[in-house]
């Protein structure tokens, strides 16, 4: 199992543009794939899961922990995280 942790910097946040894209990307992969804000209370979302993203509602400035179990884990979350801290190709 393999985690970190990433700030949303895009200026609309995790809206259904981007959460299409991470779910997308998430889905390429066979290992499990969950985001969760990192504040107390917060369940994880399945990456997977487009109704699951939106449900973070994670904006702008949110802290949000990765976590990827499975065959192809190192790749996933490279990849998911790559594709957080370029913005989602948006700005």
């Amino acid at each position: 199992m393999r985690q970190t942790e990433l700030h949303i910097t895009n200026r609309l946040g995790l809206h259904a543009r981007a959460a299409a894209r991470l779910v997308r990307l998430a889905n390429q992969f066979q290992s499990q794939i969950w985001l969760a804000r990192t504040e107390v209370g917060h369940q994880p979302a399945d990456a997977k899961s487009i109704f699951g993203v939106l449900l973070l509602a994670a904006s702008q400035g949110t802290l949000v922990r990765i976590t990827v179990e499975g065959p192809d884990e190192e790749q996933a979350l490279l990849s998911i995280s790559r594709l957080i801290e370029e913005k989602f190709g948006e700005d």
